[in-house]
């Protein structure tokens, strides 16, 4: 199946989730559909170590993009060790695909990497449903 890069859902909801603001499904969203792209301004290497955004997206190890504008709306993805998205990258832009059918009302998420969450998530728990999950058993 070949891919497609351009975002097919129409309907995206910014609502409350367990790790604050998270982006949710306003329609049924079928398996390998284009969510979103992952947009923003393209930072230098030099800034990614002076900017404070917890936004950076490294595309590649010389593009970086700052996520950090409310208009990126794909910046309320939040991580989850069982994720129901994916990141693909395509000619230097960032796509969101659904890695399995997402039903109307369920929250987008997407696995950050085991980098960014050893550094940003690991110290303070993941608060993804599979972890809180485990916390509870």
């Amino acid at each position: 199946m070949r891919r497609k890069y351009e975002p097919a859902v129409k309907k995206l909801l910014v609502k409350k989730s367990n790790a604050g603001l998270g982006l949710f499904a306003g329609e049924d969203i079928p398996k390998n559909t284009c969510i979103i792209e992952y947009v923003g301004r393209v930072i230098s290497p030099e800034e990614e170590y002076t900017n404070n955004s917890k936004y950076l997206f490294e595309v590649h190890s010389r593009l970086t993009l700052d996520g950090r504008d409310r208009k990126n709306t794909a910046r309320y993805i939040n991580h989850s060790c069982r994720p129901n998205a994916e990141v693909n990258i395509h000619k230097n832009r960032v796509f969101i695909h659904a890695y399995k059918n997402i039903k109307a009302g369920e929250e987008i998420s997407y696995d950050y990497g085991k980098s960014y969450f050893d550094t940003h998530i690991k110290p303070y728990g993941c608060r993804c449903p599979k972890c809180k999950e485990k916390i509870k058993n």
